[in-house]
C-alpha cells in the first residue's frame, strides 16, 4: 500500500484556540503543493446510490492508471468499506480524534483506489467539532497533494458538514432519481450550494433510469430551474441504468464494475469516468482544497 511520509498532527490540548488552528492551516497551505482534483459525491436524500456510485467511480478512474483515494465522508452513516468488501480496524473518526494518523487508517481496495473508511454508527461524527472539522480538512488536503483524484463520498442532505466540504470541491457531483421527491431535495442541495458561493463545476448523475431520455428530462428540469433561479450552470455528467446486477454486486460486498464489468450498469459508471476524466474543469491557477476551505471556515 502506498507510503505516505507525513503524518497527521496528533489532537492538541483543550484550550488550543481556533486562532491558532488557522494559523497552522496556513502553513501547511502554504507548505503543500496542488495535485489532485477533489471531486465530491452528494445527493439531497439517501436511497439514491451515491456511494455505489461513489465507490465504482474510485475504482474506474484507478483502472486508467490515476492515483485514486476515496475519502468516505457521510459521517455517521459510512459504509463504502462494506461494497468494497473490506473489513477496516480503524476509520476517519480515530483520525479526527487524534488517535491516528492518516498512514494508520488507509486501505487498499479492490482496483487499486485507496479508501480511508469513515465513522459508521457513531452520531456524534454527524455533527463536528470545530477541532474535528479542521482535522478531516487537513486530512483532505494530505491527500490531494499525493493523488491524481481524490473523491470525497459525502453525507446526504444539506447540513453544514456535508455542504461546506461539498462545496470546497472541483466538481460536485449530486446524484439524484428521476422521482420528484429526489429531484427536489436535489434541487435544495444545489440551492444551498450556490448560496455558499460554489464556484467549480456543478454536476448531476441521473441513477436508476429505465432509458437515457428519462436521465435528460431529469436532468433539465433541474438544469433549468437552477439556472433561472439560482444563475448557476448544472452540467450533465451522465447516467445509470437501473440494473439488477447493482443489488447483485451489493450482496456480494463487491464493486459492480468489477464483479459484472459488461453490465449495463458498469458501462454507465465507466461513461462516468469517462466524462470527469474529459472534464478538464479544474484550472492550474485554481487554489488548492485547503485554500478554499479556509475561505469558509476561517
Amino acid at each position: 500500500m502506498t507510503s505516505w511520509s507525513q503524518p497527521v498532527r496528533t489532537r492538541p490540548s483543550a484550550d488550543f484556540r481556533l486562532a491558532d488552528q488557522a494559523q497552522q492551516l496556513r502553513l501547511l497551505a502554504n507548505q503543500q503543493s496542488r495535485r489532485a482534483t477533489v471531486l465530491a459525491v452528494t445527493s439531497g436524500k439517501g436511497g439514491v446510490g451515491k456511494t455505489n456510485v461513489a465507490v465504482n467511480l474510485a475504482i474506474c478512474l484507478a483502472a486508467g492508471q490515476e492515483a485514486v483515494v476515496l475519502l468516505d465522508a457521510d459521517l455517521g452513516l459510512a459504509n463504502a468499506d462494506l461494497v468494497l468488501g473490506l473489513q477496516p480496524g480503524m476509520n476517519l473518526s480515530d483520525v479526527l480524534e487524534g488517535r491516528a494518523t492518516l498512514a494508520d487508517v488507509l486501505l487498499e481496495g479492490p482496483g487499486g483506489c485507496l479508501l480511508v473508511p469513515g465513522a459508521s454508527g457513531l452520531a456524534q461524527m454527524a455533527n463536528l467539532t470545530e477541532f474535528q472539522r479542521h482535522r478531516l480538512f487537513q486530512c483532505c488536503e494530505e491527500v490531494e497533494s499525493r493523488a491524481d483524484y481524490l473523491i470525497l463520498d459525502c453525507g446526504a442532505g444539506i447540513s453544514r458538514n456535508v455542504t461546506s466540504l461539498a462545496a470546497t470541491a472541483d466538481i460536485v457531483l449530486v446524484v439524484l432519481t428521476s422521482e420528484p421527491t429526489s429531484m427536489a431535495d436535489a434541487y435544495a442541495t444545489i440551492k444551498v450550494l450556490a448560496g455558499l458561493g460554489v464556484g467549480h463545476r456543478v454536476g448531476t448523475v441521473v441513477n436508476m433510469v429505465r432509458s437515457r431520455q428519462e436521465a435528460e428530462r431529469t436532468h433539465e428540469r433541474i438544469a433549468r430551474v437552477a439556472g433561472q433561479f439560482l444563475g448557476l450552470e448544472v452540467s450533465d455528467f451522465g447516467y445509470i441504468l437501473a440494473d439488477e446486477h447493482v443489488g447483485q454486486a451489493v450482496c456480494r460486498r463487491a464493486p459492480v464494475v468489477l464483479a459484472f464489468p459488461r453490465s449495463p450498469a458498469a458501462m454507465c459508471l465507466m461513461a462516468l469516468a469517462s466524462k470527469v476524466l474529459d472534464d478538464g474543469s479544474r484550472s492550474v491557477d485554481a487554489p488548492g482544497f485547503l485554500r478554499r476551505v479556509m475561505s469558509l471556515f476561517v
